[in-house]
């Protein structure tokens, strides 16, 4: 009886001390997604897509028999040469790397009875990033495992700054490493004869258009072309220079810079004009009093125009007035201020 009393204590003991042990053990935990500020970021939203290229490094992984496993990278020609004991290279550009593991898998079983074999991308070196400068927030460089349009690489370089100009230019660099169809592939031919250059107007990518919004490859160089100046002086608000931007019209400059002077005349405008290769200006006078009335079209600006809004006669007809009342109160003020004593009042 005493013995059946301790076994039974024996085991009771034991299931505590499982239980104990099991409670103590720490759980594992999913770690979390990496994001951005809004988001999955360019780096990690496209990994389970990501597309096999030369110089991307796989993870190769042999349950049972671990002196199998081995790292290796994708060759130029985007095959995979160097698993042990395989002949012919498996195929790995322009595939996942499920679609490479099957592979694996199925070249493996001619060796080996039902091998169970698990591929991991370790690195991604295949792409060169894209490089965004000129008139942005943050010219950076962004390395892209997916598919990114323009719109998102505006948004990762914190959008446009005050000089942008009006334009976009995407200089492609490398060919598409895997078009889809319909797509081209070509890169900057070597002698320069026909430049891929793609100009997108930064208004229509606002507007959303879809042809203003194209796929940016890697190793693209992205320019945010950034504005020239032009320059007013004479009778207006502020004389300073101004970012030429698209289509800018000189009305428009004019309300840029606080609009022209009570005393300007409007009717004589002069631009002076760069002539090409030389360091002399063309003079165009515009009539703005008529442009303002609808009686004439309103003038383009060019970069580095230097727009002058002279005044107006004081003695002409359109300021005789205020020139005789501002003398008459000036001189009135000025002999007042000049006869009367000084008083001082405690």
């Amino acid at each position: 009886m005493r013995v059946l009393i301790l076994l039974s204590l024996i085991v009771v003991g034991s299931l505590m001390l499982a239980g104990f042990v099991t409670a103590q053990e720490p759980q594992q935990q999913t770690p979390p997604a990496v994001t951005g500020p809004s988001g999955p970021n360019l780096d990690t939203q496209g990994i389970k897509r990501y597309l096999l290229g030369p110089g991307d490094v796989i993870d190769v992984r042999f349950f049972g028999q671990s002196d199998l496993n081995t790292t290796v990278a994708v060759d130029s020609d985007g095959n995979i040469n160097a698993l042990p004991f395989l002949e012919t290279p498996v195929l790995a550009k322009c595939r996942t790397e499920k679609e490479v593991q099957r592979d694996i898998v199925a070249a493996y079983s001619k060796l080996i009875n039902k091998p169970q074999i698990s591929v991991r991308i370790i690195e991604r070196n295949s792409r060169q990033p894209a490089t965004v400068f000129g008139a942005v927030r943050n010219p950076s460089r962004a390395q892209m495992q997916r598919r990114v349009r323009l719109n998102e690489l505006m948004a990762l370089s914190g959008g446009f700054t005050e000089r942008a100009a009006g334009t976009i230019q995407i200089l492609h660099t490398e060919p598409l490493m895997c078009p889809e169809p319909g797509e081209e592939a070509e890169a900057a031919p070597i002698d320069g004869t026909k430049i891929p250059l793609h100009v997108v107007r930064i208004a229509d990518l606002r507007s959303g258009k879809p042809e203003a919004n194209p796929v940016i490859r890697p190793g693209d160089y992205v320019l945010v072309t950034e504005a020239e100046p032009v320059y007013f002086t004479g009778s207006v608000q502020s004389t300073s220079g101004i970012f030429l931007r698209d289509k800018l019209t000189l009305g428009l400059a004019l309300a840029m810079v606080g609009g022209p002077r009570k005393e300007a005349k409007l009717s004589d405008i002069r631009i002076y004009r760069v002539k090409p290769d030389s360091p002399d200006r063309d003079m165009i006078r515009v009539d703005y009093a008529a442009i303002k009335k609808g009686l004439k079209p309103d003038v383009l600006l060019q970069p580095y125009d230097v727009i002058e809004v002279p005044e107006a006669n004081p003695f002409g007809p359109s300021r005789i007035g205020s020139t005789v009342l501002s003398a008459l109160t000036g001189g009135l003020t000025s002999a007042m201020t000049t006869s009367l004593p000084n008083r001082v009042i405690y």
